[in-house]
């Protein structure tokens, strides 16, 4: 699975890698400690122009779908299992319409020892950005009073079996995507969602080799901490 994540940079640093034609004006700061329920910038596809217009927009982490009474759902869907999403209800139609890119310099998970629970830190091993296939919808607040809190945009970041030496630290890992195939995956009006499903689960143990990691300080458990040494080795 993946409970915490960071990005440490955002906006202009990820134009380049992933073509985007609009930045969102409210994105979140760097974040060393992002937490579900928290905001992260999120790339979709818009397909309210033609062709789709790409975009880079603050979301909320935990997908609501637009059917949900209240936004407590989002809290126990920060993940979605790659091999489920096309027969739940959940996930079901942001799969075929609304799949999204997110941007993150690393991810933290915690492995089981005979001293407890382990941090640690997996990142790529030089400074360039890692991508998760996600899935995002927009959910409409009955009780909102103005245009600017009536629409939440959500996101799920997707998983998949860990293998490799991401597999020692536990079962679960993103599901990573190459930049070269984000276009695909973010395409909104593609026919073969089970293809570009499955070929995005093939490649990402392609990605998972190329990453490092470390153990970091189980400080990161709190969400309230939130600085650049929580990415820092320790013994």
């Amino acid at each position: 699975m993946c409970g915490r994540f960071v990005v440490a940079n955002v906006g202009s640093e990820l134009v380049g890698v992933l073509r985007v034609d609009v930045t969102g004006d409210d994105l979140p700061a760097p974040s060393y400690n992002v937490a579900p329920t928290d905001h992260a910038a999120i790339v979709l596809d818009s397909i309210k122009t033609e062709p789709p217009t790409r975009r880079l927009e603050s979301a909320r982490w935990g997908l609501i779908p637009p059917w949900a009474k209240d936004v407590s759902i989002g809290a126990r869907a920060i993940n979605a299992r790659a091999e489920e999403v096309e027969d739940k209800p959940m996930f079901r139609n942001a799969l075929i319409k609304h799949r999204a890119v997110i941007p993150a310099s690393g991810y933290y998970e915690w492995k089981k020892t005979d001293s407890g629970k382990i941090p640690h830190f997996i990142h790529p091993a030089g400074d360039e950005p890692m991508f998760f296939a996600g899935l995002y919808e927009w959910w409409k607040n009955p009780a909102a009073t103005d245009d600017a809190s009536r629409w939440v945009l959500s996101f799920t970041i997707l998983t998949r079996d860990a293998i490799g030496h991401l597999g020692s630290i536990h079962d679960r890992m993103p599901l990573f995507l190459d930049p070269d195939f984000a276009d695909a995956w973010l395409d909104p009006t593609t026919e073969n969602v089970g293809d570009i499903l499955d070929a995005a689960v093939d490649a990402a143990p392609d990605v998972a080799a190329t990453l490092t990691d470390h153990v970091v300080s189980s400080a990161v458990g709190n969400v309230r901490n939130n600085s650049p040494e929580l990415i820092e080795p320790v013994e």
